[in-house]
């Protein structure tokens, strides 16, 4: 991420010498791997935001590609082994815990770290009332499923605030 940095920075020191005018920018992360969220302390060292890839990190969590799941993960969850599709609904316990690591190790080193999620968990109420007790600043989600991401997070909000 420091490589990226110092890209990154230096890219935009260009384009604010050749615009003549500067704006506030963030660099971070996605946070795809086990190892990077249980790594997050020493990542905030440089970067700004954690954008948590819940796609990928459920698939290397689990070890389980989500092109070959839906051969399987239905039998998965009608014997109970996942309470629901983990590439539906987050895998609170088990995804969930590496995010809630990540979010405390980053915050630790960097208070004012902006940490959010992408991905389709995103669009899902669950997943989002998660986000909010983990206390995550954002989801983000596809076009279609905005309209249902920001009812869940305004009702997610609404409840921790009782």
């Amino acid at each position: 991420l420091e490589l990226m940095k110092e890209v990154v920075d230096k890219a935009a020191e260009a384009v604010f010498a050749e615009q003549g005018k500067r704006i506030e920018y963030f660099v971070g992360t996605m946070i795809e791997l086990p190892r990077a969220a249980l790594m997050a302390d020493e990542i905030a060292q440089v970067g700004e935001f954690f954008s948590f890839g819940t796609n990928d990190l459920t698939q290397t969590t689990l070890g389980v590609s989500r092109d070959d799941a839906a051969r399987f993960l239905t039998h998965y969850v009608d014997k109970g082994i996942y309470a629901t599709d983990p590439f539906v609904s987050l895998d609170v316990e088990g995804v969930g815990q590496l995010i809630e690591i990540a979010a405390i190790k980053g915050r630790t080193t960097r208070p004012d770290i902006k940490l959010g999620i992408c991905g389709e968990h995103g669009g899902d109420p669950a997943s989002i009332a998660f986000c909010e007790k983990t206390g995550l600043d954002y989801v983000s989600a596809s076009p279609y499923r905005v309209p249902i991401a920001r009812l869940a997070a305004a009702q997610a909000a609404l409840r921790n605030a009782q």
